[in-house]
C-alpha cells in the first residue's frame, strides 16, 4: 500500500510538472505580437514563434495584430466656411508598430482612431469653402493624414492613409452649381465663337490684301512688259524708217514703193478682216491700180534680178525699169474726189 501510494504521488507530480510546462509554452502566429505580464505588470513582447513562459508567474496580456487595418469612417454632416452643409465619409488605414503602447497607452484603440478622424474631418473641411472642398480632395486627405498621424503617434500606431470617399452637397445646391456650370460653359462657348469669327475675319482680310498686292504686282509687270514691247516695236519701226530713208536718200525709189505698197496691203487686209459691214473705195482709174501693181513688180524684180518674169519667155535683162511712183489714193500730188476727172489717155 505504501509503495502504491508513493507511485501515485510520483505520477501525479509528473503530471503536474508536465501541465506546468505545457502552460509555459506559447506559440505566437505570424502577423501578431503578444505582451507578457508578470504579476500584472508588462515585462516584454513576444514576437512570432515559440516561446516559454514561467507558469503561474507570467501570463499573456494583450494580443495585437501588426498588420495594416482598415477602419470605416461613417457619414457625418460638415458645415463649410461659406455655410454650406455637406455630408462626407471616408476610410482610415493604420498599422500598429509598437504593441506595448497600443495595448497600454490607449483604451479601445480603433474607437479612439475613429473618433479622432471624424473630429479632424469636421475641422479640416469646415475651414474650406465648398468649391475648394469639391476640387481639392487630395489636399483634404493630406491635411487629415498629418493631423491624425501626429495625434496617434504616442499610441504606437502609424496612420498610413486617410481617404474621403464621398462628399454630398444638398440637392438645391447641386442644382445651383449645375446652372452655374452651364452658364460658364455658355460664356466660354460664346467667347470661343467670337474669337473664331475674329480670326476668320483677320484671315480673310489678309487674304484679300495679299490678292490685291499680287494683282497690283501683276498689272505692274504687265505694264512693264507692254511698255517694253511698245519700245521695241518703236525701235523696229524707227530702224525700218531709217533704212527706207537711207535708201531714198541714196536714190532708190523702190524702197519707198515697197514701203507704201506694204502699208496699202496692210490697210486693205485690216478693212477686209473687219466683222462689220463695210464699203470699200477702190481707185476708179485702172491705170492707178496697174501702176501700183507695177510698182510692186518692179520691187520684186529688184529683189530677185536673176528670175524670169512670169508673163513672157524672153530672157531677163538686168537693166532696171525707170522708177515710177504708184498712183492711188495715197498720192498726194493727184487730185481727189469728184474734182479730178479720169483721164482717157491713162
Amino acid at each position: 500500500m505504501v509503495v502504491s501510494g508513493l507511485t501515485l504521488f510520483v505520477i501525479a507530480l509528473l503530471i503536474f510538472a508536465l501541465a506546468l510546462v505545457l502552460l509555459g509554452v506559447r506559440t505566437v502566429p505570424q502577423g501578431q505580437e503578444w505582451t507578457v505580464e508578470r504579476f500584472g505588470r508588462y515585462t516584454r513582447t513576444l514576437q512570432p514563434g515559440l516561446h516559454l513562459l514561467l507558469p503561474l508567474i507570467d501570463r499573456i496580456g494583450r494580443r495585437q495584430s501588426m498588420m495594416e487595418t482598415v477602419l470605416d469612417v461613417p457619414s457625418q454632416e460638415v458645415i463649410t466656411r461659406d455655410n454650406a452643409m455637406v455630408t462626407a465619409d471616408g476610410v482610415v488605414f493604420f498599422q500598429v508598430i509598437d504593441a506595448a503602447k497600443a495595448s497600454y497607452e490607449v483604451n479601445n484603440l480603433q474607437l479612439a482612431i475613429l473618433n479622432l478622424t471624424m473630429t479632424n474631418t469636421r475641422t479640416v473641411m469646415g475651414s474650406m469653402d465648398l468649391d475648394e472642398l469639391l476640387s481639392q480632395r487630395d489636399q483634404i486627405n493630406a491635411r487629415l493624414l498629418g493631423v491624425v498621424d501626429e495625434a496617434t503617434s504616442p499610441w504606437g500606431v502609424k496612420v498610413t492613409r486617410i481617404e474621403i470617399r464621398d462628399i454630398q452637397p444638398p440637392r438645391d445646391l447641386v442644382d445651383s452649381m449645375a446652372r452655374q456650370m452651364k452658364a460658364e460653359r455658355d460664356r466660354r462657348a460664346s467667347i470661343l465663337e467670337a474669337e473664331g469669327q475674329r480670326q476668320a475675319a483677320i484671315l480673310r482680310a489678309e487674304g484679300a490684301k495679299q490678292a490685291a498686292i499680287l494683282q497690283a504686282e501683276g498689272r505692274r509687270e504687265a505694264a512693264f512688259r507692254d511698255a517694253e514691247a511698245r519700245e521695241r516695236s518703236a525701235q523696229a519701226e524707227a530702224e525700218a524708217t531709217r533704212l527706207v530713208s537711207d535708201a531714198i536718200a541714196g536714190g532708190s525709189a523702190q524702197a519707198i514703193n515697197y514701203f507704201v505698197a506694204q502699208r496699202y496691203v496692210d490697210a486693205l487686209t485690216a478693212v477686209a478682216a473687219a466683222p462689220n459691214q463695210k464699203v470699200l473705195f477702190m481707185p476708179l482709174e485702172a491705170a492707178n491700180v496697174i501702176g501700183a501693181i507695177g510698182g510692186i513688180a518692179e520691187i520684186a524684180r529688184e529683189a530677185f534680178p536673176n528670175r524670169p518674169t512670169p508673163s513672157a519667155g524672153a530672157p531677163v535683162t538686168n537693166t532696171p525699169a525707170p522708177p515710177q511712183a504708184p498712183r492711188g489714193p495715197w498720192n498726194r500730188d493727184e487730185p481727189r474726189g469728184s474734182d479730178a476727172p479720169p483721164s482717157p489717155e491713162s
